[in-house]
Order: C-alpha cells, then structure tokens, then sequence
C-alpha cells in the first residue's frame, strides 16, 4: 500500500463538475484527488492564419498554474511565455486535437484554458481528460445551436501518470510520489485504447522493456476505467 493507502494500480478519487462557469461554452472542473484544474472551452468564429479558407477548424489550449495553487504563492506568468507552461500548453492542445474530425467544424476554434486551480502532481494530465471534456460541452452547445451540422467527435481523450518506485509500478503519482519516484511516464490515450503521446523519464533510475511494458499496461487500464466516468458527462 501507499502512503495514501492506495494500491498501486488504484488512481485518485476522480471527479468532474460540468457547466461550472457562466460564460464559456464549455467548461469542466475536473479532480484527481487534490489536484483541481478548471478547463473552459471558448468558440472563436477564425482559425489561425495559416488555416484561412480551408474549411477546417481548430483546437488549441492554454495551461497556467494559479499563483497560490502550490504550498508557496508561484509568480503569475501567462500561459504562453512561461518555459514549462508553454511546454504543457502544447502537449494539451496537440492531445485533444486528436480526438476530433477538424473539417467538421470548419472555421471555427475552441480555445481550452486549463488553470490549475490546486496543484497535487498530474495537472497535464487532469487537463486533458477535463478538456476533453470541456470541449464536448462546446460542441453540444454549437450543435443545439445548428451551428455544427456534424459532431467532429472521433473519440474520447485522456491522459494518467505512471511511476516505477523501486520494484513498484503505481499509477497516478502525487507530487510526494513524484518527487521520489525513479522514473515515471505520462501516457496520453484515445477510447479505441491507443496511445497518442507518451513522455517518459528516468528521474533517478532508468527502467527496461518488461517495466515500460507494465506502466502501458497499469496506463491502459486506468484510462479506459476514465473513459467509463467520462461517459457520465457527455
């Protein structure tokens, strides 16, 4: 067991809160246990330049941690400009991309702003799977308005963390956890249980194949268990 009283394999309690903002056409508070990310999902009516006439849309996200979301008060910095938060935004962005047919919905964007409200280890990781599903509350918004004729939805996205601690694998590693944990690997999945990006690191020891294997493993069935809750709330 943990220190949490976890089992390896057992993820945080996981949550989510739809329609929590007034404003945004999408929105979703998502939990893993002490972590706490708030994704908004805006329509904007342009695409970058670089798609113009084209007749494809776009998805794009923005990822910042609020100043006092950690145990000291860290500097506000715009998504865009800090080193880490831009590496994040874009890992985000290129992640929930995947999951929709861009040409149905054509000159449209939906900009995803996850702001890590509580930060406990896993904020990329919560903010893809709440902004996917913050995105699907825009899209059912622009398809009651007759705006889209088609849902681009292909499939589901999420993401989970995976840790190798000495001779243990543990999924969904908390900043205690990740803080010591020899190496650890971030894995990005769609609901047909295929890997969209995976980014691994030997922080401490590196880890072999038949290792790698059992975090795909210990990720593959975490995620298709966030699928399942994912569901409630599309």
């Amino acid at each position: 067991m943990r220190l949490n009283n976890r089992s390896n394999d057992q993820m945080r309690a996981l949550s989510f809160e739809v329609n929590v903002t007034k404003y945004a056409e999408g929105s979703c508070l998502v939990k893993f246990g002490d972590t706490h990310v708030l994704c908004t999902a805006s329509v904007e009516e342009n695409t970058p330049k670089w798609l113009a006439g084209k007749g494809e849309g776009w998805i794009t996200a923005e990822y910042c941690m609020l100043p006092r979301s950690t145990h000291q008060r860290i500097q506000r910095e715009k998504a865009l400009n800090g080193g880490r938060s831009q590496e994040i935004s874009r890992l985000i962005g290129r992640a929930l991309r995947s999951g929709f047919d861009l040409k149905k919905m054509p000159e449209k964007s939906i900009i995803v702003d996850c702001d890590v409200i509580q930060a406990d280890g896993g904020t990329r990781t919560a903010a893809v799977t709440g902004g996917f599903i913050a995105i699907k509350q825009a899209l059912n918004f622009l398809l009651k308005q007759n705006i889209l004729k088609q849902d681009p939805t292909l499939f589901q996205v999420a993401a989970v963390s995976v840790g190798k601690s000495g001779p243990n694998i543990q999924v969904d590693l908390d900043f205690e956890e990740d803080s010591h944990c020899d190496s650890d690997v971030n894995f990005v999945m769609n609901s047909n249980m295929e890997f969209i990006e995976i980014q691994g690191t030997a922080e401490k020891q590196t880890f072999n194949s038949k290792e790698f294997q059992a975090m795909m493993t210990v990720a593959q069935n975490t995620c298709a268990s966030i699928f399942e809750s994912q569901k409630r709330f599309l």
